[in-house]
């Protein structure tokens, strides 16, 4: 039945967000509500850096169930009961004209980008009537509330982290995986998924000079030419490690992302960017500094602090103040600051902990996305 097939489209604009998001929301939709999906997408390469049994140069195949295909073939043929454009990036021309043709067009949904912002709870859901189209748009917030769309949560997805991280070896055999020296009992272990910021040399310089060790898992490729300045030249590969100092940093491979979820889980803070990472980072229950995706008009600062005006909830006051301090710092490049908020915000560490499990929990009790997008498909299908 067409009303079982939805098609996802998708084109890359932050290399690995925009498809994070629509890979994890495809397999979950296959997974757990037996749809038969097609993700168009068009940056393969993209794509296969979290998924890498794709082959690049197929531009049709199946991986855990979902058919993906290059976005360039999508002509309208044999159209789906619902069509979910990935954060408003278009529909091919060919497609809406197949749409417009259709005795019963799919039901179409704008997936837009997450954000905690007020006012997306009473956008979510609206309908956008097309202009010169006899076709309506509807459009679709994730979010924080109960109003809004929800996040992307995999069915026992808690229990798997709790069963994955509780265990006493967990971390030993993943460190060693990555080519990481046994650190002491006392090491802050830390993931660093980030874009460009002229704020990592000076933190990583805190890091040496402070007295407590830090290991810092950085996925190959990024902010390799801060890392390249910082260090001299001397970038570990992946598998290797740099010491310097307390300090260690050891490069690691990009993942399939039910692997770097239980990095995640196994780290004691993560440095995540964009959409997908920033999730998954709430939903490891542990301690998280989020680099927003940089706007020209500056609008990721209003996103940014409406986040934190929600996440804030429960922290005590200097908490609050030492997050909220290192965040701006970190997201404004801001080498002197971070390394000046840094020692108040380890220092808040376990209290963030206890606040990031809780966090996760409360968000937990609205209905994950793929849930409410299914049924926000039925009721109009």
């Amino acid at each position: 039945m067409a009303a079982q097939r939805w098609d996802i489209f998708c084109k890359v604009v932050d290399n690995y967000g925009d498809a994070g998001v629509c890979w994890r929301l495809a397999r979950q939709l296959v997974a757990e509500h037996g749809l038969a999906v097609t993700l168009w997408i068009d940056a393969l390469a993209s794509l296969a850096r979290i998924a890498p049994t794709l082959d690049v140069d197929r531009a049709d195949q199946t991986i855990a169930g979902v058919r993906v295909r290059r976005g360039d073939g999508a002509d309208g043929t044999g159209l789906p009961g619902v069509v979910v454009e990935g954060f408003g990036c278009g529909l091919p021309g060919a497609y809406v004209e197949a749409m417009v043709a259709a005795s019963r067009p799919p039901v179409w949904i704008n997936l837009e980008y997450l954000s905690a912002e007020p006012w997306v709870d009473s956008a979510h859901g609206l309908p956008s009537p097309q202009p010169h189209l006899p076709l309506t748009r509807h459009f679709y917030f994730p979010g924080f509330s109960a109003t809004s769309g929800g996040l992307i949560r995999e069915r026992g997805l808690f229990a798997e982290r709790d069963r994955a991280s509780g265990k006493p070896t967990a971390r030993a055999s993943m460190l060693q995986a990555f080519g990481v020296p046994p650190p002491p009992s006392d090491a802050l272990v830390t993931t660093l998924f980030c874009y460009t910021n002229v704020a990592l040399a000076a933190l990583l310089d805190a890091w040496v000079e402070g007295d407590a060790p830090v290991v810092c898992l950085v996925p190959e490729g990024v902010a390799t030419a801060a890392f390249d300045a910082w260090a001299g030249g001397a970038v570990p590969h992946v598998g290797q490690a740099l010491t310097h100092g307390p300090l260690t940093i050891a490069a690691i491979p990009f993942v399939e992302q039910d692997a770097y979820d239980r990095i995640l889980w196994r780290s004691d803070l993560n440095f995540v960017r964009g959409e997908d990472s920033f999730v998954r980072a709430q939903w490891a229950a542990r301690p998280f500094v989020w680099h927003i995706y940089p706007q020209a008009d500056d609008a990721h600062r209003v996103k940014l602090d409406e986040f934190l005006a929600r996440y804030r909830h429960g922290l005590t006051d200097p908490a609050v103040v030492a997050v909220e301090r290192f965040w701006h710092a970190w997201n404004e490049g801001d080498g002197d600051g971070a390394a000046i908020a840094w020692p108040a915000f380890r220092a808040s560490l376990p209290e963030q902990r206890d606040h990031a499990s809780r966090w996760a929990e409360s968000l937990a009790r609205a209905p994950d996305l793929a849930a409410s997008l299914v049924r926000f498909a039925a009721e109009r299908l």
